[in-house]
């Protein structure tokens, strides 16, 4: 009798932990979600060996009308690292601009979610390298589908132009297209790719990456905390473009109660 109530509990906890492992990484899940991320670049195409960037995005998700409508906020911090000529690396700090996207979830069920929507870029960059000094409008259309308890994959699909702003600064045409796949190994652990392939049709420059970095998934009470680290690296690329990057993040989901 306890060995049948121990195997049952076993059971349930394992259906339990399965949904939050498989929607972990969705970005569409139907859970309030604070997402802290970081890409170090410490090596730059078409730049000096010393120059570097580094970026931590600070996100902030919201449902509503159960589930149908998205929101997310995200907000840059970033450094821009160049030498002078001189062997003195110059790196500028601050906030760079905050974009904001609401996707409506046209497809939602349990092994499939997509959604479209508008997004904006506000030009909020505390220093002139750091953003682009335009407003910026454009949309994102997100799908994410669980094919197993084990795999899951998706993508994310984002088109922005410039509409107003700094007159004296160039106007932008930008896509970014950003798979994203991931293999559950079992007990929260996973292995997992989501590089973003960038496509500058301003400046006629992009970048190609490929990545596999691992995670792992921990539910503690009603939070579900997902921690990963994702070396990437540029397969192809034109222009002053990451070439090598270590993506780094922590990532919050909310359960309701």
């Amino acid at each position: 009798m306890i060995l049948s109530l121990g195997m049952s509990y076993a059971q349930e906890e394992q259906k339990e932990a399965a949904p939050s492992a498989a929607q972990a990484n969705n970005p569409l899940a139907n859970m309030t979600a604070l997402n802290f991320h970081n890409y170090y670049m410490p090596k730059l195409t078409d730049a000096p060996d010393d120059a570097y960037l580094n970026t931590s995005w600070v996100r902030f998700a919201k449902p509503f009308s159960s589930g149908k409508l998205l929101l997310r906020v995200s907000a840059p911090l970033s450094t821009v690292a160049m030498p002078d000529g001189t062997g003195i690396v110059n790196a500028e700090n601050g906030l760079g601009d905050i974009n904001a996207f609401m996707s409506y979830n046209f497809i939602s069920k349990a092994n499939a979610t997509v959604g479209v929507g508008p997004m904006i870029s506000a030009p909020t960059a505390s220093e002139d390298a750091l953003g682009t000094g335009k407003w910026q409008a454009g949309f994102a259309i997100v799908a994410f589908v669980v094919k197993s308890p084990q795999f899951q994959l998706g993508g994310l699909i984002t088109w922005q132009t410039s509409i107003a702003g700094d007159d004296d600064r160039a106007d932008t045409n930008n896509s970014a297209i950003q798979p994203f796949y991931f293999w559950q190994l079992g007990k929260g652990l996973y292995l997992r790719g989501a590089p973003i392939w960038y496509f500058d049709f301003e400046n006629e420059s992009y970048a190609v990456p490929m990545a596999l970095g691992i995670g792992k998934v921990v539910k503690v009470g009603n939070t579900v905390f997902n921690c990963f680290i994702e070396p990437q690296y540029s397969m192809l690329h034109k222009g002053t473009q990451p070439q090598l990057q270590v993506f780094t993040g922590i990532n919050l989901q909310f359960i309701k109660p």
